[in-house]
């Protein structure tokens, strides 16, 4: 017979395990599981295609500058820098996938969602999606209340196995949100030997595995972010890790430089600009600005446009004896075809009473077809 301290827990479990069940259920009822983000890939993997294991990885250090900025900014209205930055990476990926709102990644969890597991020994890590459906015209405030409220409930239920998330949808083949990540790490102090410094960034790789069951471990990710937070230097930085089967290296390091480039436009923003819509950020890198601008700098500087009996004048005066037209045996300078133009302007002026620009035009042009 159980004891009745057993059997509560049974139970507990249980109502457990039916909560995390109904909250995935209604989570992603309606989300495209099986479709991959529009990320800027170079290639397509097709489905029989064989995965590698190759990867390409670029890091950048926040700096000092933009590390403070962000922890001030986190600190001071009470934002978790975990879920800051993970509103930043939305922000970034609705950006880079041109516009799409309905954005769903997997992130890795310690598992230990209650108080007295954090100091239990053992493995309790799982992995969730997080699907964030974000307004274009929010602000960068506004999203990140979404994603708050999103990682509260999600983290709640992250101890449900991601094999029975993905059993509630027998139709979907491929689970792409599993392909796209975001990895946090906050460490007391940064481990040197974890990298490789080429200037002043940081190269390195963390090697992430996603375990679905006691038989399936998917090792690599399509495109992961990964921030790493330095509790004693207080500083941030990031690293980008892409499947090469998908991506050329100079695609991830102009990813890269646009997503530092992000938080930099993000964080040198007044108080008034952190208003802004999430659709009016860019992208653009300060050296394409540049080329754009250059590109639409179409003025160019034309003579003036005049009449053709003024560019006739023109030439009479400039050169008075040089040929104006000539025909077999034939020839009229300028002054001369000027004379003959004005003697001939008189008679059509008398007789026909029109404007003097017109007569000079058809006097040029009798007089070439009487020396003809």
């Amino acid at each position: 017979m159980l004891s009745s301290s057993f059997s509560d827990a049974i139970i507990e479990q249980e109502m457990a395990m039916t909560g995390g069940n109904m909250f995935w259920l209604n989570t992603l009822h309606d989300c495209h599981l099986d479709r991959s983000l529009p990320l800027p890939y170079d290639r397509y993997r097709l489905s029989n295609e064989h995965r590698t294991d190759r990867e390409v990885s670029l890091s950048f250090d926040f700096g000092q500058a933009l590390s403070h900025h962000f922890l001030t900014y986190a600190s001071s209205n009470n934002i978790s820098i975990q879920d800051f930055v993970l509103t930043c990476y939305y922000a970034f990926l609705f950006k880079l996938t041109n516009g799409e709102k309905d954005l769903c990644i997997g992130m890795n969890t310690d598992g230990r969602y209650r108080d007295e597991l954090k100091s239990v020994i053992g493995l309790f890590q799982n992995t969730i999606p997080l699907r964030c459906r974000l307004d274009p015209y929010w602000s960068l405030n506004e999203l990140f209340k979404e994603v708050k409220e999103m990682m509260s409930n999600s983290l709640k239920y992250s101890y449900f196995p991601l094999q029975r998330i993905l059993d509630q949808h027998p139709n979907i083949l491929k689970p792409t949100f599993l392909y796209t990540s975001f990895v946090f790490y906050s460490n007391e102090s940064q481990n040197v030997n974890n990298g490789i410094m080429i200037g002043d960034n940081r190269l390195y790789s963390m090697p992430i595995s996603i375990k679905i069951n006691e038989d399936k471990i998917m090792n690599k990710f399509d495109f992961a972010l990964i921030i790493e937070y330095i509790q004693t230097t207080n500083q941030l930085s990031f690293t980008i890790n892409a499947s090469v089967d998908l991506f050329n290296q100079t695609t991830v390091e102009i990813i890269a430089q646009r997503f530092h480039s992000n938080l930099i436009q993000l964080f040198n923003m007044t108080k008034i600009e952190m208003n802004k819509s999430i659709y009016e950020l860019s992208l653009i890198l300060s050296n394409e600005r540049l080329l754009l601008q250059s590109m639409n700098n179409t003025e160019v500087l034309f003579p003036p446009l005049s009449c053709i009996h003024h560019q006739f004048i023109s030439q009479t005066v400039k050169h008075p004896q040089k040929l104006a037209v000539e025909l077999d045996d034939q020839s009229l300078t300028y002054s001369e075809l000027l004379h003959y133009v004005q003697v001939l302007s008189l008679h059509l002026l008398n007789e026909q009473k029109i404007v003097p620009g017109d007569v000079i035009c058809q006097c040029v042009e009798r007089s070439l077809s009487m020396v003809s």
